[in-house]
């Protein structure tokens, strides 16, 4: 039997995800000071519910929009929101305990935080900021970092590996926790620089789904903030002074990154066209499919136009107006 050649041989590290190891409340100030806390949500008082800002009623509502229109939760859901220390998930699980108190559905909703091993991410500060908001949480370790810098070569950037080997111990932490929903934090910018990234690197007319039911038919994930924008999100996390983390990775937000042009072509045409993004949101609300040039999808709406009008057909003495209108079932 014939040995690969040099530097072919596929590496056999395993992915293991343990408890984190984090004390205290983040790093103080150069100076010595403690880092301020972050505002508290707003209590109840006299049992009325009454939300902090104008702009919080806003997030929230686009939330509870998102949430409706996509059938993102159901009574008695157990929420994972994925909080890496982003201004996104943290509003996020802030936005779905607020939502909590009046929603019609009763959900409970809990935080986890996944360290994927990349050097001077700030754990103790995310761990002191979920202890704050009083709701359960777990902190887990991944080794994604060694494997990432293992496999790619020091040009290549490790957003598509890392995301995958994220994704599945995402999945793995949710059915060991008992998490029927993993909450992400990707709001309206994100979807429409995704159909963008796509259209013009990709070739592919794709974006990010506000509901998507894993491949592993357990794990159902979740973009409840599909509809809200990430200029309000940007203002919130000032409002709420949020002691935001970076991830450490070394490729993370680089301008030249095909996410981050797109980010710049999208602020410009927004700053000569007002609403853009909301049109862009529209726009993915609103596809035409038979004006694409996809033959299968073109292929898949004849077959199915066709077995309509055989379905109607079978109806004795059926209008034809009915026929072409409204096929029944």
């Amino acid at each position: 039997m014939e040995r690969p050649p040099a530097g072919s041989e596929r590496t056999t590290r395993k992915l293991t995800i343990v408890q984190s190891e984090w004390a205290g409340c983040g790093a103080p100030a150069a100076d010595g000071t403690p880092p301020r806390p972050a505002r508290p949500l707003r209590p109840t008082e006299l049992g009325a519910f009454r939300y902090a800002s104008r702009l919080e009623m806003r997030i929230v509502r686009k939330m509870g929009r998102a949430i409706g229109e996509y059938d993102l939760l159901s009574d008695g859901d157990r929420v994972m929101v994925c909080c890496s220390g982003g201004k996104d998930s943290y509003a996020l699980l802030d936005a779905l305990l607020l939502w909590k108190r009046s929603a019609p559905i009763r959900i409970d909703v809990f935080a986890l935080n996944l360290d994927q091993g990349w050097p001077a991410y700030d754990v103790a500060a995310i761990a002191g900021h979920l202890r704050s908001r009083g709701v359960e949480h777990h902190m887990r370790r991944a080794g994604i970092a060694p494997i990432v810098e293992e496999k790619l070569g020091p040009d290549a950037t490790p957003c598509s590996l890392c995301s995958r080997l994220r994704r599945g111990a995402l999945y793995g932490l949710a059915r060991e926790l008992g998490a029927t929903r993993i909450a992400l934090g990707h709001h309206l910018d994100d979807l429409i620089e995704t159909l963008l990234l796509n259209l013009f690197y990709s070739g592919q007319i794709k974006s990010m789904p506000p509901r998507l039911e894993a491949e592993d038919g357990h794990n159902v994930v979740i973009r409840p903030f599909a509809m809200v924008e990430e200029k309000d999100l940007i203002a919130y996390a000032a409002e709420q002074r949020y002691p935001t983390v970076r991830c450490s990775c070394p490729t993370c937000g680089l301008p030249d990154q095909k996410r981050q042009v797109v980010k710049r072509l999208l602020s410009s045409l927004e700053a000569d066209s007002p609403g853009l993004k909301a049109q862009m949101l529209a726009a993915l609300q609103n596809v035409r499919p038979g004006h694409l040039l996809d033959r299968r999808l073109l292929a898949a709406l004849a077959g199915g136009a066709r077995g309509e009008g055989r379905r109607a057909a079978a109806v004795p003495d059926a209008p034809a107006a009915l026929a072409e209108s409204e096929p029944l079932p």
